[in-house]
Parts: C-alpha cells; sequence; structure tokens
C-alpha cells in the first residue's frame, strides 16, 4: 500500500532529482515546449508552476532566488517574458498534451508547454 510517498524517484538520488527538475524546467522556460515522457511531465508542472507563481511578483528577492536555482538566461526569460504573460491568471499555466508512444521501448510521451 503506498501511503505518504508523493512523487516519481526516476531511479535517481534525492540532489540528481532536483538538477533533473531543473534541467527539464530550463529547457521548458528555454523552448515554451518540450516533449518528454508522461511522467516526467506530470512531475514536472507542479515544479514550473510554483517558480512562475513566484516570479509574477518580479522583486529582488524573486530575482536572487531565481538566480540561485536557474541559469542568468533562463531566470531572465521567467521573469520578463513568461511570468508577465500569466499577471493575471490565477494558476494553470501550462498544459500537457499526450502523443504516440516512443518507438524504441514504447513509454508514454507527452508534451508540456506554456500556456499561450
Amino acid at each position: 500500500m503506498k501511503k505518504g510517498n508523493k512523487g516519481r524517484k526516476f531511479g535517481r538520488k534525492r540532489d540528481q532529482r532536483k538538477a533533473f527538475m531543473r534541467d527539464l524546467a530550463e529547457a521548458l522556460v528555454k523552448h515554451e515546449r518540450i516533449q518528454v515522457t508522461e511522467a516526467r511531465a506530470k512531475e514536472l508542472r507542479p515544479f514550473i508552476e510554483k517558480w512562475v507563481t513566484k516570479s509574477r511578483k518580479n522583486t529582488v528577492h524573486t530575482r536572487r532566488v531565481m538566480n540561485k536555482l536557474f541559469s542568468d538566461a533562463t531566470s531572465v526569460k521567467l521573469l520578463n517574458e513568461i511570468a508577465p504573460r500569466f499577471k493575471n491568471r490565477p494558476g494553470g499555466y501550462t498544459r500537457i498534451i499526450k502523443v504516440a508512444p516512443r518507438k524504441g521501448d514504447a513509454a508514454d510521451m507527452a508534451i508540456i508547454e506554456f500556456v499561450k
């Protein structure tokens, strides 16, 4: 019985998982649309939505936290381009679209993108 085990591990240790999520989030911010497995997309959604919500404020503290977590280009794009788009939106900044399974191992694939 699975109780109190929230989130997926992806066969990685905690620090590797955090870096993995950060890398996926950077790719999503950079390209605004990425194709990953369905499980990765479902884990990435709450992670990136929390950071978009925080970046909507665009204070000095927010910028410092973003620069600590993401690269400079990513944090600038998130604060100056993506967050202002969602200024009046109460949440739900991303959408997950299921696509055909991957050819090699038939893994369920999905596209995660920012809502326009």
